[in-house]
């Protein structure tokens, strides 16, 4: 069974958790658009875009990966990897007083997840040129 759509649905639950606090909050401070100059909005607009910026891309090399034969083991390390790097990286940086220490691993396990998708796809793919 595929393990790419089960970490996408996962990561799915926390995009719309993640757009539910923004809009509650933009609620909450009455601010429609943008973040007026509030730190507090910013951080949420920023985590929720953050996240809207770099999961996507990430889970289509995953699924690519995947779908070209990368060993199950490597998928399920990848995606959770991903999972956690976006729940380190939310809770990083929703922090006021942030410990950069959560938005830094955050990013490094997305990072990591991102390129390891990327190379295994080179890979799989300059194996089939030779081969």
């Amino acid at each position: 069974m595929p393990i790419v759509p089960f970490f996408a649905a996962l990561l799915a639950l926390l995009f719309f958790a993640l757009g539910v606090r923004t809009l509650r909050l933009r609620h909450r401070l009455k601010i429609g658009l943008g973040d007026a100059g509030n730190s507090e909005m910013l951080r949420a607009v920023r985590v929720h875009s953050n996240f809207a910026e770099y999961v996507p891309i990430t889970l289509l090399l995953l699924f690519f990966a995947e779908n070209l034969g990368a060993p199950a083991w490597a998928m399920l390390a990848l995606c959770a990897l991903l999972l956690l790097g976006r729940c380190s990286h939310a809770y990083g940086v929703s922090q006021t007083r942030e410990n950069y220490n959560f938005r830094i691993a955050g990013m490094a396990m997305t990072f990591t997840a991102l390129l390891a998708a990327a190379a295994y796809v080179f890979w799989a793919y300059g194996l089939s040129l030779l081969g």
